[in-house]
């Protein structure tokens, strides 16, 4: 069995949706998935994660080569 519940991912698709069937059959999951409003993406970058990836990842100071010399 795929782990895909295919008469709910149909109805979402060709009734809510309102897709006919070859626009469904066309659709990969993540394109299905995201026309349903599920995995939207990652929230914006705040404050507090630019300063968590400047923690992680500073800057060179000059005159530092890539080998850290």
């Amino acid at each position: 069995m795929s782990g895909f519940d295919w008469p709910a991912l149909m109805r979402a698709g060709l009734v809510g949706l309102r897709l006919t069937p070859e626009q469904f059959w066309r659709l990969t999951p993540a394109e299905l998935r995201l026309m349903l409003g599920q995995g939207a993406g990652h929230p914006a970058l705040n404050r507090a994660g630019l300063d968590a990836l400047l923690a992680a990842y500073p800057d060179k100071t000059r005159g530092e080569s890539d080998d850290g010399s």
